[in-house]
């Protein structure tokens, strides 16, 4: 693939792909890998990127710190430690479900519209930036507290089975 450098689109989910070398695809703004057996994804030279569907795979680590023009992000059902989504500001979607998160820093990332954190173990959650969220999945993790007060765009909010003791809506 990678002497395809035109290529814009790329969708090789649903295989059993265990290594994927896109760094000549510079062209490339939307890539749908799921479902596959990925242990490392490096999309770093995609700077063009403005989808990147990766969940479902054996990802420990993923570095989109270069993909600024991202607006969809899916990496569900991983086994992400970290993910720092910080220079990331034109998402509108991010589904992180399912990971081995602690934290997740969504401070910068005010265009949200979507975020789908559960099934982590967050024990805190910072969305008062977030005022354009419209959907908040977040449960089974291991919050304590819990302000939106700030998202009064607000219509899915999933905060059960966590350890809250405040919630503020």
């Amino acid at each position: 693939v990678s002497n395809n450098t035109a290529l814009g689109t790329i969708e090789c989910y649903s295989n059993s792909l265990d290594t994927l070398d896109f760094s000549n695809n510079t062209a490339l703004y939307s890539l749908k890998c799921h479902n596959n057996e990925l242990t490392s994804l490096d999309v770093s030279n995609n700077t063009a990127l403005t989808v990147l569907d990766c969940g479902n795979n054996q990802l420990d680590s993923l570095d989109v710190s270069n993909n600024t023009a991202l607006t969809y992000l899916g990496c569900e059902n991983n086994q992400l430690t970290a993910l720092d989504v910080s220079n990331n500001t034109a998402l509108t979607y991010l589904g992180c479900a399912d990971n081995q998160l602690t934290s997740l820093d969504v401070s910068n990332n005010t265009a949200l519209t979507t975020l789908l954190c559960l099934g982590n173990q967050l024990t805190a959650l910072d969305v008062s930036n977030n005022t354009a969220l419209i959907n908040l999945w977040c449960h089974y993790n291991q919050l304590t507290a819990l302000d939106v007060s700030n998202n009064t765009a607000l219509i899915n909010l999933w905060c059960h089975a966590n350890q809250l003791t405040a919630l503020d809506v």
